[in-house]
């Protein structure tokens, strides 16, 4: 039996001291690698991965908190578990933060040619690659470095290649001119789901296009004047009478020496306006499909930089948009077709990567025929194969799904993956290639490659297979044969139709199986005024910057906290002393337990007292509560149970109450001090074990410190739930132990006896309770944890009348006096209690006359009621709770 030294922590929690250390540690000896129990599954996860051209931002932050939370908890119950990390080559933004460097230089990519253009971005995405990996690294994540990828790396590169290609063979691609979402200021076309719709000031504006005949003219309404140069009919409802004789005439397109036809369609909304629109092919999706329907003419007024081109009149070629506008307004009132101008607030799409405002566009695109696809991923969730956490996001996925349109995956830029497709040169022949070509199978011709590449998420829909060795690569497909498909994705709702959904689309077309099962759909953080957090808006917070301020364990823990599923998360830096308080709490706990070991002795299998079987039995219940929890994705829920019980039940009850044997001026024997300070270690021990997976950094430092620990904590078992250890009965003593010491707390607080000044005690215990003896048995607990000096314990039945000079609370099976008069000046006490009656008595009528007022009941808002009849409720509980104070005092 070796004795224990007094082991001193350092005095104040600083988690600068140890939590880089730490976590070199953990990487150098493999911990982050999926070893674990064999036989058993693994758990898999592959990081949604931040775009290489930025740093990583507080949804970063969010995102990687919750999935580093799970992942530690599946590798400590003992499963192969691997989170794999990685990063995306983020096309759109890549090339903008490139091309604004060459711009300061007073260049443009075509200055440069494509090749030294793409070397830039291969320098840009090394510089912000190892920003993002320090990041992780100093947040904590516990990621298998060894398997990190990246969408252009070569297993990824043939990866979309071979999609790509098997798209084309199985016709679920094609290529063709259609109206697309064109960012002129990223010079590309766009997805639906990548413009974002913002409300926007604008105008009506009333023309007139008159008849061509001379007979009158038609009045209709846009807030788009200068697309007028590119109509190619006039539309009116068929059932519309006002206008039943004008369809089939022509009228002359204001500004233009062309004559268009009215037609009737039934897309022509007769409430709108006057019933009339004009009808634009290449430049509004609606009247793409009237153009279709009608076979209209398709102009484009527009070139691929946003400015009008040789299609428009000479006077408005070359102007942008917002140019061609001003101006077209100008000669429309001039040459008297303008009739108003009304404001309106309409939705305006713009890019979500440089926030120009988008244009429809016609434009020779290629496109994925999603229906097929789609189909396949809304029966694997039919089936239950796939499943969302919280179940209303299946809502969305499916009305998504059902409603799906085609993906243009083509995007007009140099950075990325350039589509596998040549154009023969001779023959005209299109070849869709999984190898480089330069001549043309069927003629031998001189064979150009396409020179757009895909769009980003073409890579990223692949990423839970591709990442992994995907077979059909002709990769080592040891890593997916072993941990394909993934288990959870945790993610945020804001990309639920760009990535989700397009990966258990892609994994059930060419993997057969859907990439995951469990769907982790978390809310966004937002700034306490409810704004989502932005660079642009200014609101955001570094999540760095948070861990350097208040250490990784604070953060994580105050996120996994606050993480309510179906809820955003309210942030400011303040939010943060959350996870702060509840880390420098278990400091300071464990080092008041290391520093009383001096002379102790680690005892095998102790003997456990009362107290030891009701700790173990709330750590017990904790760990089915948080493993539930942690399983079900309920990550609110496990953080707030594991600090109610180490801060509570741990903190406030066990550590205080060993401290009858532990402290120096004891009376217990050396046998029962080393016996509860291995019960102690032994609890301690355990608990960090359930906190590790929310705290790692702080738990891992204090676990080394631990005589009864071996090895890492890391990898250290999880605690599991027993039936066998669970003490009903011990608990329920010891709740009705902890509402007498309460009682005695609240009448010395009540009585403002001095913290330092002993109390003499009297409970009276109702002898239906069973627990008298209990309460007899641990009268030392009671003195010591409510500073009691002499305390009676007897039966309510069989006692007499109320003590004099007490003051009482009763509680369920109880009531406890505190002889007051030794303690605290008792005149002083009565004018105390006497003027908070009456400040409550006249709370109270304030409430009641609020409560029976007509007009407030009638128009407040029912939570604003419902909180004034609780306000009320506790006002009369406390006056009555004074009122028992001053009987008792007069009856003294």
């Amino acid at each position: 039996m070796k004795t224990m030294k007094k082991i001193e922590l350092e005095k104040a929690y600083n988690p600068k001291n140890f939590e880089e250390r730490i976590y070199e540690r953990w990487k150098e000896a493999g911990c982050f690698q999926p070893h674990g129990e064999s036989g058993k599954k693994p758990y898999v996860m592959v990081i949604p991965p931040p775009n290489v051209t930025g740093v990583l931002h507080m949804g970063h932050g969010l995102d990687h908190a919750l999935q580093d939370t799970m992942i530690r908890f599946h590798r400590m119950k003992g499963e192969p578990a691997l989170w794999l990390p990685g990063t995306d080559h983020a096309g759109i933004a890549t090339q903008n933060v490139v091309e604004k460097r060459l711009k300061k230089q007073g260049k443009s990519r075509r200055d440069i040619g494509r090749e030294a253009f793409v070397e830039e971005a291969w320098k840009v995405k090394a510089e912000h690659h190892a920003v993002i990996s320090r990041q992780m690294a100093r947040i904590g994540d516990s990621v298998d470095w060894s398997r990190e990828r990246f969408t252009m790396d070569k297993g990824l590169s043939r990866a979309v290649r071979e999609v790509f290609v098997a798209l084309y063979e199985r016709d679920l691609l094609y290529k063709g001119n259609y109206l697309v979402n064109w960012c002129a200021g990223c010079g590309t076309a766009l997805a639906d789901d990548e413009v974002e719709h913002e409300d926007t000031p604008g105008a009506m504006y009333h023309l007139r296009y008159p008849f061509a005949d001379g007979s009158g003219f038609l009045e209709l309404a846009t807030t788009r004047p200068e697309t007028l140069l590119g109509d190619t009919a006039v539309a009116v409802h068929p059932e519309d009478e006002r206008y039943a004789a004008h369809v089939g005439k022509t009228v002359n397109l204001p500004l233009a020496e062309r004559a268009i036809p009215v037609i009737a369609d039934a897309y022509v909304d007769r409430a709108f306006g006057t019933g009339v629109v004009k009808i634009t092919p290449a430049h509004d999706p609606n009247d793409w499909e009237v153009g279709k329907r009608h076979n209209l003419p398709t102009i484009n007024i527009l070139t691929p930089d946003g400015r009008l081109n040789a299609e428009a009149p000479e006077r408005y070629r070359g102007l942008t948009v917002k140019e061609a506008r001003e101006l077209a307004l100008r000669d429309l009132k001039e040459k008297g077709f303008f009739v108003k101008e009304e404001a309106v607030t309409h939705a305006v799409g713009h890019c979500y990567r440089c926030h120009t405002v988008i244009e429809p566009f016609l434009s020779e695109q290629w496109f994925v025929r999603m229906k097929p696809l789609a189909d396949k991923a809304l029966a694997a969730w039919e089936r239950g194969e796939i499943a969302f956490h919280p179940k209303r996001w299946e809502n969305t996925y499916k009305h998504w799904l059902i409603n799906i349109k085609d993906w243009c995956i083509s995007r007009q830029l140099w950075w990325g993956h350039r589509i596998p497709a040549w154009y023969c040169q001779t023959c005209g022949k299109t070849i869709v290639s999984r190898e480089d070509i330069c001549l043309c199978p069927h003629c031998g011709g001189e064979a150009r490659q396409d020179p757009d590449v895909l769009d980003t998420w073409f890579s990223s829909w692949l990423w839970p297979f591709s990442t992994l060795g995907w077979e059909n690569t002709g990769c080592d497909a040891e890593d997916f044969r072993r941990f394909y498909p993934t288990s959870a994705l945790v993610t945020g709702y804001d990309i639920i139709f760009f990535w989700v959904s397009r990966m258990i689309m892609a994994g059930l077309e060419f993997t057969g199986a859907a990439p995951f099962r469990d769907i982790f759909i978390h809310g966004l953080v937002r700034d306490k005024q409810g704004r989502k957090m932005s660079k642009s808006a200014g609101n955001g917070l570094d999540p760095v910057e948070l861990v350097d301020e208040f250490g990784a364990d604070a953060v994580k823990f105050t996120l996994a906290f606050l993480c309510a599923q179906g809820q955003d998360i309210p942030l400011d830096r303040e939010t943060f002393k959350l996870g702060s308080k509840f880390a420098n709490k278990i400091w300071n706990a464990s080092r008041y337990i290391l520093m009383n070991l001096e002379g102790r002795n680690l005892v095998e299998n102790p003997k456990l007292l009362p107290i030891d079987t009701w700790i173990y039995s709330r750590l017990n219940n904790t760990v089915k509560t948080v493993t539930a929890a942690f399983l079900s994705y309920r990550y609110n829920d496990a953080a707030s149970a594991a600090y109610e019980y180490f801060w509570n039940d741990f903190c406030d009850w066990y550590v205080e109450a060993t401290k009858l044997s532990l402290r120096s001026d004891s009376d217990a024997t050396d046998e029962e001090k080393d016996r509860a300070a291995t019960a102690l270690l032994d609890a301690l021990a355990e608990s960090l074990r359930l906190l590790h997976p929310l705290l790692p950094f702080v738990t891992e430092e204090i676990y080394g410190f631990l005589p009864n620990a071996r090895g890492l904590l890391i990898t250290a078992p999880y605690p599991e739930y027993d039936e066998k250890r669970n003490a009903p009965e011990t608990e329920a003593q010891f709740a009705f132990l902890q509402d007498i010491i309460r009682s005695i707390r609240t009448l010395r607080s009540e009585c403002t006896v001095p913290p330092e000044k002993k109390v003499t005690a009297l409970i009276k215990v109702a002898e239906q309770s069973g627990f008298e003896k209990s309460l007899a048995e641990h009268e030392s607990l009671i003195k010591a944890l409510a500073n009691v000096g002499e305390l009676a314990i007897e039966n309510a039945e069989a006692s007499g009348n109320r003590p004099k000079q007490a003051i009482g609370l009763a509680g369920t099976g109880f009531e406890a006096f505190v002889h007051i008069a030794d303690a605290v000046d008792l005149d002083f006490l009565k004018r105390k209690f006497s003027k908070e009656r009456d400040k409550e008595t006249q709370f109270i009528a304030s409430l009641q006359t609020k409560l029976s007022n007509e007009n407030f009941l009638h128009h407040a808002p029912p939570e604003l009621i419902a909180g004034e009849k609780r306000k009320l409720e506790e006002a009369l509980k406390r006056a009555d709770k004074i009122a028992s104070y001053i009987r008792d005092m007069e009856a003294s």
